[in-house]
């Protein structure tokens, strides 16, 4: 299947059972796909007028109770930051699928690009925290599909995950396996009196629409009542603490990275990029791969980054990600080289050697 379809699939297996979207290229054929095989299951799928209307749909069908997920690229990832930030302020359950191409504006619509990355993680204002997944394959984007909505659901938050164009409309064989598929802890019907307070995990159980639960939905700053207190800085504090709390007791769903090799010479890519890297571990290097981008897996780069004498970030962009990594490798001591791939045209792994010489 393809990358489109695959994501499709996945999220039907995940219980994905709503989906909200407005055509772009290279996801498109994703949102046609999307839209037989809901109507097979049961769900719903809706156009919309545009992508923050796209976001806002699906945010709204999660607070009815559905796991809901909605698809774009670069111009209308742009059009979606302000519901993500809302999705996250009210911690709302909802995965983002963002098939990345090439830059700003329009760009180029077909060809590929990692141009997104940073601003997957801080494209909305404010502090918030957020899980961004970048799979390599098309098994991994069935994979990671589930694992995005298996984050969403278990830590109530917006998840990212990152294609290109080319994996979108790439095929390749899929292995639809055995997966543990997470739900939401939800509160019983009836009324409920802090709709915000937070178990042991900090997360607190998810009041769904139309069952009694009489909570207020507000992107203002509240307390564990759901009040608005825009003007609290101790609530703001403790707030935005806990949002960042809960991510760092799930590292056991958070940090995924893939490992190859045990050259001295350390290569750190993800996405295609990290498919390319794979056929340099023959030649005497070493990959990490990070499946999960964000939160950023600052443990297995700092294990990885101490065994090398040199360190290569490889990704379609002008050199974001390893800004990430260079103020890892700042701690050790280590020389990191960002290698820039623009234009779209996937270099050959020779041509990729040369690059890094």
């Amino acid at each position: 299947m393809t990358g489109n379809q695959a994501v499709v699939e996945a999220a039907v297996r995940a219980g994905c059972r709503f989906f909200s979207g407005y055509p772009i290229t290279p996801v498109s054929d994703l949102m046609e796909y999307m839209a037989r095989r809901l109507a097979q299951v049961g769900g719903v799928f809706i156009q919309m007028e545009d992508e923050l209307g796209a976001i806002t749909a699906a945010i709204g069908a999660s607070w009815a109770g559905k796991k809901s997920m909605t698809a774009t690229s670069g111009p209308g990832f742009s059009l979606m930051q302000e519901g993500i930030g809302y999705a996250a302020m009210t911690e709302t359950p909802v995965v983002v699928v963002d098939s990345q191409r090439g830059g700003p504006s329009t760009g180029q619509p077909t060809m590929p690009s990692q141009g997104d990355v940073l601003q997957a993680r801080y494209g909305s204002h404010g502090d918030y925290p957020i899980a961004v997944l970048a799979p390599s394959d098309i098994q991994e984007v069935y994979d990671l599909t589930i694992k995005a909505f298996n984050i969403a659901e278990a830590l109530r938050t917006p998840v990212v995950l990152l294609m290109d164009a080319f994996m979108s409309h790439m095929a390749e064989p899929v292995s639809e396996g055995e997966y543990e598929i997470l739900e939401r802890k939800v509160h019983p019907p009836g009324p409920v009196e802090r709709p915000y307070e937070p178990g042991e995990d900090l997360v607190p159980p998810f009041p769904v629409f139309g069952r009694g639960n009489l909570v207020s939905v507000t992107g203002l700053t509240h307390d564990e009542k759901g009040v608005p207190r825009p003007e609290d800085n101790r609530v703001h504090a403790t707030l935005i603490r806990r949002l960042f709390g809960k991510f760092e007791r799930r590292k056991d769903l958070l940090e995924d990275v893939r490992t190859m090799g045990d050259g001295r010479r350390l290569v750190i890519a993800y996405g295609m990029m990290g498919r390319l890297a794979e056929a340099l571990v023959d030649r005497g290097y070493r990959l990490l791969r990070p499946r999960v981008l964000w939160p950023a897996p600052t443990g297995p780069l700092k294990r990885e980054m101490a065994e090398a004498d040199v360190v290569y970030v490889v990704e379609m962009n002008i050199g974001k990600y390893s800004l990430v990594v260079k103020r890892v490798a700042e701690e050790l001591g280590i020389e990191v080289h960002s290698i820039s791939i623009l234009g779209g045209r996937i270099p050959t792994p020779s041509e990729l050697e040369a690059m890094m010489e």
